[in-house]
This record gives C-alpha cells, structure tokens and sequence, in this order.
C-alpha cells in the first residue's frame, strides 16, 4: 500500500475514533435522562445503575454506527437505540410476572371488545363492571400493570403494508426530522392523533404532558390536582385505548 494512502487512511481512522468518543462522552447526561425518566415507571426494585450499564452500551453502538451524511442528529438517533437497549435487556430478563403480563392482556382484550360493542372509548366504570369488578379494584388493577404497559410502547406491529408501527415512535417529537417518521404512513399518524383526541379529557392531558411536555408522573398528578398513583393509572388506561385503536387500523 502506498504510504501516503496508508498514513491518510490511519489518521482518518484515529479522527473517527476520537469524534465518536466525543459523542460518547458528550451524550451521558443523555443517558442518565433516559434511564431516569424509564426507572420511574418501573418497579423499585430494579436497579438503576444496571440500567445506565446497559444504557452506554446502546450509546456506543449508536456512535459506531451513526452516519451524519444522513440528515439525523446524532441525539436523535441515539435516544432511539438507548431506548430500545434497555427495553431489550429488561425483556430479557423478564422483570414482568405472568400474572402481571395476563391482567395487562385481559384489560387490553376487554377494552378493545367493549369500544367495539359500544363504538366508543368505554369509562373506567364500564371495564370494571365488564371484568366483574368493583372500580377501586380495577384501578388497583391498573397500578399493578402500569410498568408492563409502560414497557409496551416499545412493542411494534404491522401496518397494512408490513411495515413496523411502533406507538413510542409515534409518540416522539415529530419537530425534529427523522427518516423513520418520514417513511411512516401517514394515515397511522392521522390515526393516532385522532385517537389520541377522541380519548377522555385527563387521558388526553396525561398522555400530552408526558410525551410532549416531558413532565414526570408525579409533576402531572400537581398540575392537574391529582395523586401519581391516580395519573399512573390514567396513563396505563390511556395506552391500552391507544395500542387497541392502532392495532385495529394496522391489523
């Protein structure tokens, strides 16, 4: 090999290096966000530096991988990849119980039964009365099964053409220009959007303040005058209305 080829080709190699060990070391806070805002919603007993472990190795990864010729900002890119990271180890681990996993697919299955029965989102009264159940119990339900449907946004299906539907993908910052938005089909957004205003007044405000606004659970349950555990179970009640309308329109 031509020395000069040779000696162009290890410095760029040592400047590769170094500008993606400037993403690294520049993007931790990211991390430790990531993991933070995640921890919330997921039983105590977890351990948050596990999860910031597992977070830098989805961090590295995005910076082997990130190409900026793309059009993507490198925070961009990497939320997405951290994110899915830490779903992956935490389902690899299976932190989640049968139990809890059944109750989260039975309020699921009589959610979607009953909007189809009453063509229109049912109230808590009316799932509770369905599953045979008094409503402080079937919010107890809901608390129980707030992490696992937490963890379901990360969970993908198929549109009409085949393509990956995610709602987390959906739910992301459309402000900020991702090709994976870009390829999205548009009748989904519109979907989602649609459904996302068609759902009772505090669901649509949990939902809002939290993926739009960024507050946690309990910064929500202060601005609209209500405990966290009451916002957690709003927000589990507002998923599942959620992943059952798009699993209709993708199905």
């Amino acid at each position: 090999m031509n020395s000069l080829v040779k000696g162009y080709m290890e410095e760029s190699n040592r400047g590769a290096l170094a500008n993606r060990d400037e993403l690294i070391v520049s993007h931790l806070p990211l991390v430790k966000y990531l993991v933070k805002r995640i921890a919330a919603n997921l039983p105590s007993y977890l351990d948050e530096e596990d999860l910031i472990s597992v977070a830098v190795i989805g961090l590295i990864t995005s910076a082997e991988r990130f190409e900026p010729s793309r059009g993507v900002r490198f925070k961009t890119f990497a939320e997405q990849r951290i994110k899915g990271t830490i779903y992956d180890e935490l389902r690899s681990q299976d932190w989640f119980s049968r139990s809890v996993r059944e109750k989260y697919k039975r309020l699921e299955r009589e959610i979607t039964a009953l909007s189809h029965k009453l063509g229109r989102d049912p109230g808590g009264e009316e799932i509770a009365a369905a599953l045979n159940m008094e409503l402080d119990e079937y919010y107890r339900m809901l608390a129980e099964v707030h992490a696992y449907a937490f963890m379901s946004l990360d969970e993908s299906w198929q549109d009409d053409e085949g393509n990956p539907v995610s709602l987390l993908d959906m739910l992301e910052d459309t402000s900020v220009s991702n090709p994976q938005n870009q390829l999205m089909k548009r009748q989904v957004v519109e979907s989602l959007g649609k459904a996302i205003e068609l759902l009772p007044e505090k669901e649509r405000l949990v939902i809002t303040l939290y993926y739009y606004e960024e507050l946690n659970l309990k910064e929500i349950g202060e601005v609209i005058g209500l405990t966290e555990s009451r916002v957690s179970q709003l927000h589990s009640q507002a998923i599942m209305r959620l992943r059952s309308k798009l699993k209709q329109h993708g199905g």
